[in-house]
């Protein structure tokens, strides 16, 4: 019996519902940490925190139950070690473990969790799913919220613009869009891509039938050169946020590393997820599931570009493309399931798009280029042509021939927005 009422204390300590206002204040905590490693181990190891002024997550959906990313971050009240927040998320440092660098050499990287501002002292935990697929912890931490060393100064300060509001960000989708590579002379421009990005973004569905679930706003931060590092054309900017093709040596890929200057800019407004517009007309773009989004701006396939960067960063969905035009090398192995949404190895396909499926579907199906959108299980995806299967023939996570998402790409957009708007 006493064993018995143990277990029931221990459980109700692990899954008591956080109330925002019992738990927090209308801030948020920044805690920047450093990621280092290689292809085969990694070490967390902390860099600042930082008070910041606006909060714009969700008031009700404290604890992530959507059970996605390569990492998962924790906070648990430190008196009553209940779970208060916690975050899925990925990182650059999980797609650079796959490289061939990542073989022979060590690098570190700058990585940042965000959650509301704690009254209390917590404890934070951050784990990484294994060759299993299993979360792990790598990493915990205590933070006395009292503490002087917490830093309270606004860094990187500049004026934002609204594109469109619908509501608090407390129950909206709060999209910031930062600037990079436009000049002073070049804001107005910036402006105008911004009220086309936002157009563009909800011109596709399951977008544009949820807008009033969205809030998108911008900050207003020259460059001081126009454009964005090109390494392979011995082209280098002087730019606000650093960004660059041949990410990982793959030419389209655009990103940055400078996770600290990207966060100091997008905190000039509350967001939930940022989108880097560069100024370029370069085909390229990139994501990572709640990090941050980037697409050049002027590209004849722009709006698509926004809108497949968007399905990392926001919905979590992966490349269904298998043209091996990547650095990454097994990022899916095949005897476990990825938690990606759209992708299968069919170890447990059950937990996938199984029960959407017509009855009597063949698996492996059978690609059909006259209904593309057909659901199935098709070979091919996740940057390899064996053994990752993708649900139909076509989508906009496999490439942009078409103008829609598969019905499984949908869905997973859709419960995202359900999820996050509450």
């Amino acid at each position: 019996m006493k064993s018995f009422l143990l277990f029931l204390l221990i459980l109700c300590t692990f899954t008591v519902k956080a109330t925002y206002n019992d738990w927090f204040y209308a801030r948020a905590l920044r805690i920047d940490l450093y990621h280092t490693g290689n292809s085969t181990d990694e070490i967390y190891s902390i860099d600042e925190l930082i008070n910041e002024p606006l909060w714009g997550g969700s008031h009700v959906n404290l604890v992530d139950s959507m059970n996605l990313g390569q990492f998962y971050f924790k906070a648990f009240d430190l008196e009553t070690n209940t779970l208060i927040f916690s975050h899925g998320f990925c990182s650059l440092f999980d797609e650079w473990k796959f490289t061939e660098e990542a073989k022979h050499t060590r690098r570190s990287f700058s990585e940042t969790v965000q959650m509301p501002l704690p009254k209390k002292d917590i404890r934070i935990e951050l784990y990484s799913r294994n060759s299993k697929g299993v979360y792990e912890k790598k990493f915990e931490y205590q933070v006395d919220v009292k503490s002087y060393f917490i830093k309270t100064q606004s860094r990187m300060i500049h004026s934002a613009l609204t594109i469109l509001k619908n509501g608090d960000p407390s129950n909206k989708i709060d999209i910031v869009i930062l600037p990079e590579g436009y000049t002073q002379a070049e804001l107005e421009k910036f402006k105008a891509d911004c009220q086309k990005f936002t157009s563009d973004l909800f011109s596709f569905s399951p977008y544009k039938e949820n807008q009033d679930k969205f809030n998108v706003s911008a900050v207003l931060a020259p460059s001081e050169e126009s454009g964005t590092d090109i390494p392979g054309t011995g082209t280098w900017k002087s730019t606000v946020l650093n960004s660059s093709f041949y990410t990982f040596d793959s030419e389209r890929y655009l990103m940055t590393t400078d996770n600290k200057s990207v966060r100091d800019l997008a905190a000039n407004v509350p967001y939930d997820q940022i989108y880097l517009l560069v100024n370029s007309s370069k085909y390229g773009g990139g994501s990572i599931y709640n990090l941050y989004s980037t697409s050049v701006n002027s590209n004849t396939y722009s709006a698509k570009i926004y809108v497949h960067e968007f399905g990392h960063g926001f919905a979590g969905l992966a490349d269904e493309y298998d043209d091996g035009s990547t650095s990454y090398n097994d990022m899916y192995p095949l005897g476990i399931e990825p938690w990606e949404p759209n992708l299968t190895t069919l170890v447990n396909f059950s937990s996938k798009w199984k029960k959407m499926l017509p009855a009597h579907t063949k698996i492996p199906s059978e690609p059909d280029h006259d209904n593309p959108l057909k659901l199935g299980v098709f070979e091919g995806g996740g940057y390899v042509s064996k053994g990752i299967y993708r649900p139909s023939t076509d989508c906009l996570m496999r490439s942009f021939s078409g103008n829609e998402f598969c019905p499984v790409c949908r869905k997973a957009i859709q419960e995202m927005i359900d999820y996050q708007s509450q």
